[in-house]
């Protein structure tokens, strides 16, 4: 209960904040002092969505809203509690902006993320590119080295921040460090980069695992939820499984595509050279085919390991073709 005269008015301008946040069109309440913020650009690269609990402390995951709006909304409700879902720059955008908050990171994440050159290095998969990367997407996005956090969490652990309790769920392949969360009161599943995206899975830096990623997929989705809420879509309300192994299917996709372009004897060159996943919508087309590249070369392995392609001098053809 508000007392006193100063007391009611700090009241009042509390509360008037607070209409003024739930009034933006950006803001979707999804629960109870839970709320999804809309990232620029429709919350496409290089946003993301973020989440906001409220209550005993108010925390925010992720940092890919950007510099200005994160700046606007700590404003109207003071952020204490940076919580980020993994590593990738997107998502750590504008940390900066709430250094001197509380920072959680995953466990996994590593000492790469204090370098901008180590980070660069731990997304491409050479010097020459990790440099490309720190210009173009590093520097080239503002993005800051992140400090030491306050804390790490891991996989099961429940975080009680605001008033919620926050289940942090390990799903790898994606990054080695990506995390979902299960936010047990109001039943709301943040999926992350499990995205639900057109695109679909994006597995495209050296440490990206394809098969990690569908068992992840698979483990998050059998968790009890009442909607689904990702870093780069709207919430989810209904027929979320279903969206789940419509995303599920895209990795299916991915592997008949290279077979198909397999038909006659290609190298990994050519077969990046046709754009099977981002179709030559990159604008940077040097990006474009670092990440490209290594989503054709993990497609490429799988295929071989299961009998699928065959290579021979550098070049790989469908099995049913190589032995007709």
């Amino acid at each position: 209960m508000c007392q006193g005269k100063r007391v009611n008015e700090e009241c009042n301008m509390n509360s008037s904040k607070f209409v003024k946040f739930e009034s933006r069109d950006d803001v979707i309440r999804l629960a109870d002092k839970f709320y999804l913020i809309q990232g620029p650009n429709q919350s496409r690269f290089p946003f993301c969505n973020g989440f906001l609990l409220t209550g005993q402390n108010t925390v925010l995951i992720d940092a890919g809203l950007g510099e200005a709006k994160i700046s606007e909304i700590d404003k109207l409700m003071r952020i204490d509690i940076l919580i980020i879902s993994h590593s990738h720059p997107d998502h750590i955008l504008a940390w900066h902006v709430l250094k001197d908050r509380h920072i959680l990171l995953p466990k996994e994440t590593p000492e790469a993320v204090k370098d901008l050159k180590l980070l660069g290095r731990r997304f491409t998969s050479t010097a020459e590119r990790a440099e490309y990367w720190v210009r173009r997407i590093g520097d080239g996005l503002g993005i800051q080295p992140l400090q030491d956090p306050d804390g790490r969490f891991c996989d099961g652990e429940l975080l009680e921040v605001g008033d919620a309790k926050l289940e942090a769920i390990h799903a790898p392949g994606h990054l080695n460090d990506h995390y979902c969360f299960i936010e047990q009161r109001s039943g709301i599943l943040l999926t992350t980069d499990i995205d639900f995206g057109s695109f679909g899975p994006w597995y495209g830096n050296p440490e990206c695992d394809i098969e990690l990623f569908e068992q992840s997929v698979k483990k998050v989705m059998k968790i009890p939820h009442r909607q689904a809420c990702s870093s780069h879509s709207p919430p989810i309300k209904e027929n979320t499984t279903e969206k789940f192994e419509s995303w599920l299917a895209v990795f299916r996709l991915h592997r008949k595509k290279i077979l198909e372009l397999c038909e006659f004897p290609r190298t990994i060159e050519q077969i990046v050279a046709e754009s099977p996943f981002y179709r030559d919508r990159f604008q940077d087309k040097v990006m474009q085919n670092m990440f490209e590249g290594q989503m054709v070369q993990k497609n490429l392995a799988m295929l071989v390991r299961d009998g699928l392609l065959e290579v021979s001098h550098g070049k790989y053809q469908n099995n049913n073709r190589a032995t007709s």
